[in-house]
């Protein structure tokens, strides 16, 4: 999204242009009564992977229901006519943040369309790589696309498969795309559950009573009261009937390689992910930091929300007091005021103001998860030293940002990624502020409990600070046409 383009619009999404987003996060519950309000609870849980859409689709033993809007959860699935017309004992549920200008009805999730076999309706956390590739050759031979989301290409591949079963024809669609995936699918005899080989993008099993549930993170099931079961495996298809629960491999199986991100920034600190505590890694981080790179300093400060956990782990280890240098406002709504230029000035003001008691005259260490572009950083830096801050030194728990993501995490462009092409001085400057540091890279994996960094056979998809995809980028490879951009732009 351009500045310019953010400028015209009348919401918020112009103070998250420094912040790195999630795409989607899927829900699905199957043989339960109240499935469409359980599947509501599962997405409000989600809500922090993406707040511009959100939809539902149930089934009720003869029709399917469908119910998909652009907004919050809370904004449209909390009334009791809207969970009331998605009739049925089995639903499946997305929430969705775009990319590229405003969100629009048509590639809001769960996609539904009519098979030969029946319904069949499917949402989609991640990002295919070679979507646009599949795309141009299945319009070549008559498709007809209603969306610009990659998720319709996998509709379209189990459509025109030969195979006889269901999840025969849905296996045949995975074979043919690359890049992350976790899939939540819905039809009138099954719910269906997959990972892409590398298991990039997060998914786990849960039960509740005699139902069984699927959700990207395990916040989902404990809203709900359900039981967690167990991760889907990267390279799995799970199916479920009536009858139980089945497990397909459909690639050979090997170590999973999870976005380390999930551990960084997007997963809810009350997860667990990988059988880790998310809170607990994070303060992890915080603690591998103060190691690194420690402050002279007199307080520990974090950038809330996402730095309060590593800022905890930074103040543990370094002996530090930890203070909330900075307060959070929580109540910025999505809607306030049409931000022109002399709004936009304001900035991080809107969001984050300084707690001067706990800052003036201090030395103080702000901790952060991520820098991306630097922009707002800059502005909380200067916001410290206003409350009267003697100095100011930043330390981030995760590496420099140098590469994009392409496998559903919103990044700019390598040329808009603050540590791209600047040395550690250069970003120091850049900030302002009188010192800087970044965990390394083998500290984050020391923080997993590893040793470090496995060079030969990463544990973790890390590309963004090693450059290292762990899939091919097929859609960006040869000269980049425009229409691949506004294409690439827009999935997830």
């Amino acid at each position: 999204m351009t500045e310019h383009a953010s400028a015209a619009k009348s919401d918020l999404s112009w103070l998250e242009e420094d912040r790195l987003h999630e795409e989607c996060g899927v829900f699905g519950i199957f043989n339960h009564p109240d499935a469409a309000a359980l599947t509501a609870l599962g997405l409000h849980a989600l809500q922090h992977r993406g707040q511009e859409a959100a939809g539902i689709v149930s089934f009720d033993g003869n029709h399917f229901h469908t119910e998909r809007r652009v907004g919050l959860v809370g904004d449209h699935f909390t009334s009791r006519p809207v969970i009331e017309r998605l009739k049925g004992d089995m639903a499946v549920g997305h929430v969705r943040y775009s990319t590229c200008g405003d969100p629009v009805l048509r590639n809001v999730q769960p996609l539904f369309v009519d098979l030969d076999s029946g319904g069949f309706a499917i949402g989609h956390n991640g990002n295919l790589t070679n979507a646009l590739t599949l795309r141009e050759s299945l319009i070549k031979k008559g498709a007809i696309c209603q969306s610009t989301t990659d998720t319709e290409v996998i509709l379209h591949l189990v459509a025109r498969s030969e195979k006889q079963r269901f999840v025969e024809k849905f296996i045949e669609a995975l074979l043919q795309v690359e890049g992350a995936y976790a899939l939540v699918g819905l039809t009138h005899k099954k719910m269906i559950g997959a990972r892409d080989p590398f298991g990039i993008r997060p998914l786990v099993l849960g039960k509740l009573g005699d139902a069984w549930v699927l959700a990207s993170e395990t916040c989902a099931l404990d809203i709900i009261g359900a039981e967690f079961v167990r991760e889907v495996e990267n390279g799995e298809v799970v199916v479920i009937t009536r009858e139980g629960i089945e497990s397909h491999r459909f690639v050979p199986k090997f170590p999973a390689r999870l976005c380390i991100f999930e551990y960084i920034y997007f997963s809810r600190p009350d997860s667990i992910v990988g059988g880790r505590s998310v809170y607990d890694v994070r303060k992890e981080m915080g603690r591998q930091l103060a190691r690194e790179a420690p402050a002279d300093a007199d307080v520990v400060v974090p950038i809330p929300d996402s730095g309060v956990p590593a800022a905890i782990g930074y103040s543990q280890e370094s002996g530090l007091p930890f203070e909330y240098g900075i307060i959070r406002n929580h109540y910025v709504g999505r809607t306030f005021i049409e931000p022109e230029q002399r709004i936009r000035q304001l900035g991080v003001k809107l969001k984050h103001s300084a707690n001067e008691g706990q800052v003036k005259g201090k030395r103080i260490v702000l901790i952060d998860d991520s820098v991306v572009r630097g922009t707002t950083s800059v502005k909380i830096v200067q916001m410290m030293r206003d409350a009267g801050a003697s100095e100011v030194h930043m330390r981030i728990s995760s590496p420099p940002i140098t590469h994009p993501d392409f496998y559903g995490i919103d990044t700019p462009d390598q040329d808009k990624l603050l540590a791209a092409h600047r040395t550690l001085e250069e970003m120091r400057q850049f900030i302002g502020a009188d010192s800087l540091a970044f965990l390394s890279v083998d500290g984050i994996y020391r923080a997993m409990g590893y040793e470090g960094r496995d060079d030969a056979h990463p544990q973790f998809t890390d590309h963004c600070f090693t450059g290292e995809y762990p899939t091919r980028l097929r859609d960006r490879e040869g000269p980049p046409q425009q229409k691949q951009l506004s294409f690439l732009a827009e999935v997830g």
